[in-house]
């Protein structure tokens, strides 16, 4: 297994690429939710969605799940017993694994990873036993990567596959993450890195939302050339004015060719949830779309089934999945944020 940094070649230069989420997978890779302080006592809670989920995901594809400890694992297996999980013991801070985890490039069969720095958002909460986790996957799965110093999360960009990332300033543009760093300076990195040849940016995401306003928890790319984003109806709410500003935005917006995407709006719930520190940020567009199936967060909402109405003929191919997660997002996060997936590939030695 070869490290790869500056100045050895980039993923771009010897072939490699971010593939979309829609491509197929080897796998999923979660944690398992452990500390009841982090949750906000509702750990009991979280542990009960997360195992519809985790049991979800494995009747379509391998989990790789992470757990921190004997009671962590324990209680994972009497939850999972019968689903298609294989356990991995390794420390954790916390599950938020589309940022903390590794991203996967391909070249043609060939898989690799890039393992960005995470910092939890800006140093938000503790993080070094997370930063480690794109390591442990590289070595779990013997794949030869590249280590780079920038700090990056996954939940920050969404890729098409045809060559468009899209992502949000108010996130990437933080002096918390990489101090100095300009949009110019992450289309060359992201070019480099994960072959995206044209970066697009919306202004920022949700309200109360501890990422700064990833890109996942608004607007998602589902296929190459259509994008749904979160619209919030009510023009007295702090989220209206800038999901308006993101939607303009994007009916500006072309991709590799110049070609504009079809726009597909997306309802917020239209309940304010509260939580321990103020307001929580649920979204649908948080779903997670994995190998013929998409799952979809719930909130026990007005708008849950519309959501699922609206999501439902964007993956024609695929099973729509609406599953609850009323506990989860008490942390700030929901489906999409606590997964990552392995795409299918074959190790890659370096060659």
């Amino acid at each position: 297994m070869l490290h790869f940094s500056l100045p050895d070649p980039t993923p771009r230069a010897l072939g490699f690429a971010m593939p979309p989420e829609w491509a197929p997978h080897a796998a999923t890779w979660l944690g398992w939710p452990q500390d009841d302080e982090l949750w906000f006592g509702h750990l009991a809670g979280v542990r009960g969605e997360f195992a519809q989920l985790v049991r979800t995901i494995a009747r379509f594809e391998p989990v790789q799940l992470i757990v921190r400890d004997e009671e962590s694992e324990s209680d994972a297996r009497t939850r999972l017993a019968g689903a298609d999980v294989t356990y991995h013991r390794q420390p954790l801070d916390d599950v938020w694994l589309r940022d903390s985890g590794p991203i996967f490039v391909t070249r043609g069969q060939q898989l690799s990873l890039i393992n960005w720095r995470f910092n939890a958002w800006g140093g938000k909460f503790e993080y070094q036993h997370d930063n480690q986790v794109p390591e442990y996957v590289a070595g779990a799965l013997g794949l030869s990567h590249w280590d780079r110093p920038e700090v990056l999360e996954g939940g920050g960009l969404e890729v098409n596959g045809a060559g468009v990332g899209l992502t949000t300033r108010s996130c990437f543009l933080t002096d918390t993450r990489n101090p100095g760093m300009t949009e110019a300076d992450y289309a060359a990195l992201l070019q480099d890195t994960l072959g995206i040849e044209k970066l697009l940016w919306l202004g920022g995401g949700l309200e109360n939302d501890h990422t700064d306003g990833h890109i996942d928890t608004i607007t998602r790319f589902t296929d190459p050339t259509t994008i749904v984003t979160s619209v919030e109806r009510d023009p007295r709410d702090a989220n209206f004015a800038p999901m308006q500003r993101n939607l303009a935005d994007l009916h500006q917006m072309t991709d590799a060719h110049g070609r504009p995407f079809r726009v597909v709006e997306l309802p917020l719930p239209a309940a304010r949830l509260e939580g321990a520190e103020g307001r929580l940020p649920p979204t649908y567009a948080n779903f997670y779309i994995g190998n013929g199936f998409v799952v979809v967060p719930q909130y026990g909402d007005v708008n849950d089934q519309a959501a699922l109405d609206s999501l439902s003929p964007l993956f024609p191919e695929r099973k729509v999945i609406g599953l609850p997660s009323r506990q989860i997002i008490e942390g700030g996060g929901s489906f999409h944020c606590v997964t990552q997936q392995q795409p299918l590939g074959e190790a890659w030695q370096g060659e």
